[in-house]
Formats: C-alpha cells, sequence, structure tokens
C-alpha cells in the first residue's frame, strides 16, 4: 500500500513521462535541457523523487507547457482514466506486494501505451459505474483471488493457531469460559455480553471490540458456537498482531483491503484453533471412509467440535486441498429474502477456476434445484437447529458436475428467513478416489442451472421466474432467419 504523497509523485512521473515519449526526446536531452541528471529523472519518472520548484520549472521549460498544468492532475483525455485510477484510493489501499507486483511496472506499462490503456481503463471504470460496483466489491473478489492463490491453506497462521494450543495447553473442543480466560490473562481484554441485545439502535450489531477499554462486546443473542468463534477471532487478531482491523463483526464501506484481509486471517486463526488440523485430518480421513452418504457425517463433527456450519465447511475448505488433493470446488453462503422466493449468495469462495453457482448482480433468480435452496425449504416448519442435506449437481447440458453438501440454519436474528452454507466438490477422479460414498448409488442425483431467467429446462416445477433471456436470444435467432431470407 502506498500514501497519498506516494501517489502525487506517482501521477507527476507518469505525466512527465509520457510527455517525454510523446515528444521523443530522450534521457540525456531532457537532462542537457534541465539540467537534472539521468538517474534524477528517471528516479522523477518511477514515482521516487519529487522535484523542487525550480526543477518542476525547468522540467515545464522543457516540455513547452505551464508549470500549473504540470503539477495539476488534470490532464489530456487519454492521460486522464489513468490518473483518476491513480487517484481513486485503489492504489492506497491495495496491497499489491501481496499479489506479487508492484505500482512501478504498472505505471511503465501505463507510459508505454497510453492510448490503449486508458481506453481499457476508461471502460473498466464507467462498467464499475453502471453496475454501482463499490470498492469494498472489489476487495472481496481481490481477496478471494489471493485464497485460491494459495489454495486457501496458509502455513504461517496454521503454525500460530498451533503455538497458541500448546502454550496454553487447550483441549479440543475449547469451550467458551477457556478462550474468554485466555483472552483476559493474556491480552488483557474483558467481555461484555449485555450491551449490545439491550441497545435498540445495536441489537443487531453481533460484536464490538473497544481498543481504548480493551472489552470485546457480544450479542448475548449469539449461539455458543458463534461466541467461541468470535472470542477465538479476537485471540487471532491479538496473536497475531493484527493493528490494521476492523471492530465490528461486519467490514463498513470505509474499510481498507489489509483490513479485509486482516478480518480473513483472523477468521482463519479461529478455525484453525477451533479444529485443530492434527485432530481434524483425522476425522476427515475416517468420514471418507464411508461407503454410504449420510448426513450423520456432517452431524457428528457440528456436534464433536461446537462449531457454526460455516466455519466447518469453511475449514473443509483449507484441509481439502492441502491433506486430500481435492482442491477444485467452491463455498457459498446463501440467504433466504422474500418469502422463499428470492435467494442471495451473501459470500463465496471458489478453488481452481469459477464455478457454478457463483453470485449474480442482475437481480436474476437463482435456481431452486440447487440444493443449498433445498435444504432451506425443508427446513421451514422443522424444529431442528439446522438441516444437512446433500445432492450431486449436474449443470444442464454441461460436463460440470459437483457433490455438494449444505447446511441450512434458522437466522437468530431473523426468525423469518433461513440460511444455508454449502460445499460444491467437483465430481471427478480426485474426489471420486478420496471419497468412498460418492460411488453410492443411493445419492441423490439433480439437473440444475443457475437462474430460472437463463434457464431452458422445461417444465421444471422449481422454476419461480420466466427464461427471459432465452427468449430473447431465441427471437433474436429467429429475425437473423428472417432477413437471411431478404
Amino acid at each position: 500500500m502506498i500514501s497519498d504523497n506516494d501517489i502525487v509523485k506517482l501521477i507527476l512521473g507518469f505525466k512527465i513521462k509520457h510527455l517525454r515519449l510523446k515528444k521523443g526526446i530522450s534521457y540525456q536531452a531532457l537532462s542537457a535541457q534541465t539540467g537534472l541528471s539521468v538517474s534524477y529523472l528517471n528516479d522523477i519518472e518511477k514515482g521516487k523523487k519529487y522535484p523542487k520548484p525550480d526543477k518542476i520549472n525547468a522540467l515545464a521549460s522543457a516540455f513547452e507547457i505551464d508549470y500549473d498544468d504540470l503539477i495539476s492532475t488534470k490532464a489530456d483525455k487519454k492521460l486522464l482514466p489513468v490518473i483518476e485510477l491513480l487517484n481513486s484510493g485503489f492504489f492506497k489501499y491495495f496491497p499489491s506486494e501481496e499479489f506479487g507486483f508492484n505500482i512501478e511496472k504498472i505505471i511503465d506499462v501505463f507510459s508505454n501505451a497510453p492510448d490503449r490503456i486508458s481506453a481499457f481503463i476508461s471502460t473498466i471504470l464507467k462498467m464499475v459505474r453502471s453496475y454501482q460496483i463499490e470498492k469494498e466489491h472489489f476487495y472481496r473478489v481481490a481477496l478471494r483471488s489471493y485464497q485460491d492463490m494459495h489454495d486457501n491453506y496458509f502455513e504461517d497462521i496454521e503454525e500460530s493457531a498451533r503455538e497458541f494450543i500448546e502454550e496454553n495447553n487447550l483441549s479440543t473442543p475449547s469451550n467458551s469460559y477457556t478462550l474468554k480466560e485466555a483472552l483476559k490473562s493474556l491480552f488483557h481484554i474483558t467481555i461484555n455480553d449485555e450491551r449490545l441485545a439491550k441497545d435498540p439502535f445495536l441489537k443487531q450489531v453481533r460484536s464490538y471490540y473497544s481498543k481504548e477499554s480493551k472489552t470485546l462486546y457480544l450479542n448475548s443473542n449469539l449461539s455458543e458456537e458463534q461466541i467461541r468463534f468470535m472470542i477465538a477471532k479476537e485471540l487471532g487478531y491479538q496473536k497475531m498482531v493484527l493493528n490494521e482491523r476492523s471492530f465490528e463483526t461486519n467490514l463498513n464501506k470505509e474499510a481498507s483491503f489489509e483490513k479485509l484481509l486482516n478480518n480473513f486471517k483472523a477468521s482463519y486463526f479461529a478455525s484453525a484453533l477451533l479444529l485443530p488440523s492434527h485432530e481434524f485430518v483425522k476425522d476427515i480421513q475416517s468420514f471418507a471412509l464411508a461407503t454410504k452418504w449420510s448426513p450423520e457425517l456432517i452431524g457428528n463433527l457440528l456436534t464433536k467440535y461446537h462449531v457454526t456450519p460455516e466455519t466447518l465447511l469453511q475449514r473443509l475448505t483449507n484441509v481439502l486441498p492441502k491433506y486430500f488433493g481435492v482442491d477444485n470446488l467452491f463455498f457459498i453462503r446463501l440467504d433466504a429474502r422474500g418469502g422463499m422466493i428470492d435467494y442471495q449468495i451473501t459470500k463465496e469462495l471458489h478453488l481452481s477456476g469459477l464455478h457454478n453457482p457463483y453470485q449474480n448482480q442482475l437481480s436474476e433468480h437463482l435456481c431452486h434445484r440447487w440444493v443449498s435452496i433445498s435444504s432451506i425449504k425443508n427446513l421451514q416448519g422443522n424444529d431442528k437447529s439446522f438441516l444437512v442435506d446433500a445432492q450431486i449437481s449436474e449443470y444442464w447440458q454441461t460436463d460440470k458436475a459437483y457433490f455438494v453438501i449444505s447446511i441450512a440454519q434458522q437466522s437468530r436474528f431473523d426468525n423469518k428467513n433461513g440460511s444455508s452454507v454449502s460445499i460444491g466438490l467437483s465430481m471427478n477422479e480426485k474426489l471420486k478416489g478420496a471419497f468412498n460414498f460418492i460411488k453410492d448409488s443411493d445419492l441423490k442425483k439433480k439437473v440444475v442451472h443457475t437462474t430460472c431467467e437463463t434457464c431452458a429446462i422445461s417444465d421444471c416445477e422449481h422454476r419461480v421466474a420466466p427464461p427471459v433471456y432465452l427468449e430473447k436470444r431465441e427471437m433474436e435467432k429467429a429475425m437473423e432467419m428472417e432477413l437471411k431470407k431478404l
């Protein structure tokens, strides 16, 4: 991440390099005209140095432009999109070093092909505005890409959790009292589990950490499993000294990428603390030996570790690629909205490719053949706290098929609508070799699609919206056929 001062240097350097290349002036010629050394000019263009006013004036004279025009953020139409991108805060908050590139190289590319690069950036910025994509959406996509790059397994965080368990003699599962005591004795943080639920403005807030009073506020409406996770997450923040952080459960719109990344790291630590890899992997190995699928295979793990369904399935996305070679998978969290008609994916992760299903920003209706949705429907009117279901989802007219495990649960904050978390494992030879029950002939199978609007499955009993996009496509094809007859 770079500072506002760095951005100013980069913009000036970008403009100077563009002007030099546009006028065909070499470093040596510009050095002779301005009295500035070649190495100094090179540092200016790379955004490493910001020249004093007399040197800027010499550069402006060499390029035959006004002093103010050179130092301002104004530019011609070809450069403006790049300058807008630099000023947007993207490079300020995005940790480019995490993704293995540096700003200098990017500026170099921008400078060498300003017409095409500017047109491309302008297109992206217009699309972002048209689809109302905000920076936090981009950050979340970038974080998912970062997880995919590492197969969602981070040995440094795993080691940190292992050290913490050993140093504090924690058992599995660690109860909330033990975790509270660790938070208090090691980091002098107390817990208040009364304040949030009593405040009408804060009763929907799950947790908040006050740095000033060193108090972790927890909502008393949380389940025991959620409380354990929140405390374990705070232990992660403290143990790994993640100072750039969000203090609320949900990151607000002012969050930076670093805050989002640290939130992920603290959550990962919590999962590794509550489901230690050395023991959890052994349980999955036993799980894999089963020749018949049963919801109890998942239910037993939830019971043993006392974690939320989301924590359990997220932990599977860590260990399956690392220890079982099952890396072609997706995870989604799905919320019911609008009377069991409208559903929305509120969290997702794709490893080793872009899988179906995926988050749709076009207000289309997700396929009700998904087990992620049917599990929520089946939970309605049921007195169970959660419901586990699974099916093989075969995507219509494609070779894509997934074994999907879904866990539906009622919301403790909204009893009208439920939610589900699901993990989908690509039906390939690795999966069949890793889990015996995949060969179970009694496994439920369904042909599915992505959304009703794009689906051509005829007589679908689950359809909640007409296939308008396909109908439009068919109309266009018919029009083309008629035009060819003319």
